[in-house]
């Protein structure tokens, strides 16, 4: 009998204590069966510690991942620890809560399973912080934090007013084209097309036919009349793509169209006025190539009245995890997954890499861990092999959150300076950070 009052007494303890964390905590037996329910979770699901013990988990929870990918289950299973695992309940209103869990399995002194415990944690707030930070980085149909990127967004809707010709340089995949479209969408022009070509994309004669025009007869395989670019874009805009790799040749006739708004189709002798605004993108250096004599000057100064650069994805890596994020439920609704998240192995990799082919390369690389990806969560077998963390970013043995704390006391919360200081870059910091739930 003493025995059995102290057992009570230790379980009153035990939800006494588990009742003053704010994160939900709930155990079950070996049949999923809820035998403990704190206050956390009730605050989250909205169900009662009455309503909850003695049912099955799945009847409380009722996630995206009970039946086929149960973080519980798992663990209970394989004798493993789950960690940080995100997945969608159904509180008792039948509102999606999104929800953090950690989930391991419960032994006796024998060391036989008799059950397993999880504790979450409610990421609604977070959500919603997110989508606040999305709204406030967001320009048009990009998004970024970094500073080079709010100084071009802030500009753009001036430039985009004055209809003069604009240069975006940038490496192939930073998104030249989105600003381009940006600049259109912004003018006075946004009534009108806005059509696309690409200048090293075809023959010197069909490019010459796609810009300009032709005539029947003009060359070989001309059956009939076709208008160019040009005449379609009529009251718009006119980007060139890739200007660095028109020819020579029609480099002229295009310095005509830009300082006379005059240009003949192919095989035409009939003079046509072009009313258009020109946008032009290069991943080359044009001023080299005016030394070089590959690319004529004076259509170099032509195109220069204003210049925007557009930064590599390299140097904008505060925007990685942005853009994974935003990517992961652009193709997630695409392909119809559902999927929350990428494991910490996952993002510790992607946020090492080297993105030689910038958001695109990014975006590819999601599409693809989407596809593959049977669970709900995306993890480093998902992503190609390429994806690998250098071997000069191997992170060195963590450091306890203390310690952590201290140092971000110490450097006033500059996290550059505490990874200096710890000698690591600073995404394993962010890693370590996360780990030990230090915001």
């Amino acid at each position: 009998m003493a025995e059995q009052q102290e057992m009570h007494t230790d379980l009153q303890h035990l939800q006494t204590i588990l009742d003053s964390v704010s994160d939900g905590v709930f155990t079950v037996d070996n049949d999923m069966c809820i035998t403990l329910f704190n206050r956390g979770a009730e605050n989250i699901t909205g169900f009662s510690r009455a309503e909850a013990l003695g049912q099955p988990c799945c009847e409380i929870f009722r996630a995206n991942a009970c039946f086929d990918n149960c973080p519980l289950r798992h663990a209970i299973a394989n004798g493993k620890n789950i960690n940080n695992r995100e997945v969608t309940i159904l509180d008792r209103d039948n509102r999606e809560i999104p929800i953090s869990v950690n989930a391991a399995v419960l032994l006796n002194l024998e060391g036989e399973a008799i059950g397993g415990v999880e504790t979450f944690r409610d990421l609604s707030q977070l959500r919603a912080l997110n989508g606040e930070i999305r709204k406030k980085f967001s320009f048009q149909d990009m998004i970024s934090r970094n500073h080079k990127m709010q100084q071009l967004f802030d500009i753009v809707p001036d430039v985009a007013e004055s209809d003069v010709t604009v240069l975006l340089q940038g490496e192939s995949g930073t998104g030249k084209e989105l600003f381009a479209r940006a600049l259109h969408n912004l003018s006075t022009r946004k009534d009108h097309p806005m059509v696309v070509i690409n200048c090293g994309a075809l023959p010197e004669q069909l490019l010459e036919a796609e810009i300009f025009g032709v005539r029947k007869g003009a060359y070989t395989g001309a059956t009939m009349d076709r208008q160019g670019r040009l005449a379609t874009a009529e009251g718009g805009t006119l980007f060139l793509d890739e200007i660095g790799d028109l020819p020579l040749s029609l480099q002229v006739k295009l310095l005509r169209v830009m300082e006379n708004r005059e240009y003949q189709p192919l095989g035409s002798d009939d003079t046509k006025v072009a009313d258009v605004r020109f946008i032009t993108a290069t991943h080359h250096d044009l001023a080299e190539l005016v030394e070089q004599e590959r690319f004529r000057r004076d259509l170099f100064y032509r195109l220069n009245i204003v210049t925007l650069k557009i930064p590599s994805l390299n140097e904008r890596q505060e925007d990685v995890p942005l853009l994974l994020d935003i990517s992961l439920e652009r193709f997630c609704n695409k392909h119809g997954k559902k999927i929350h998240a990428f494991s910490s192995e996952a993002m510790e990799l992607l946020l090492n890499h080297q993105y030689t082919g910038n958001i695109r390369e990014l975006i590819n690389i999601v599409e693809r861990a989407v596809i593959l990806c049977r669970g709900t969560q995306i993890e480093s077998n998902h992503l190609p092999l390429n994806v690998e963390i250098p071997q000069t970013h191997k992170p060195s043995t963590p450091v306890r959150g203390a310690e952590l704390k201290q140092l971000l006391l110490r450097f006033g919360g500059k996290r550059s300076e505490v990874a200096a200081h710890l000698g690591i870059d600073r995404t394993t910091l962010w890693r370590w950070l996360k780990k030990h739930h230090i915001e």
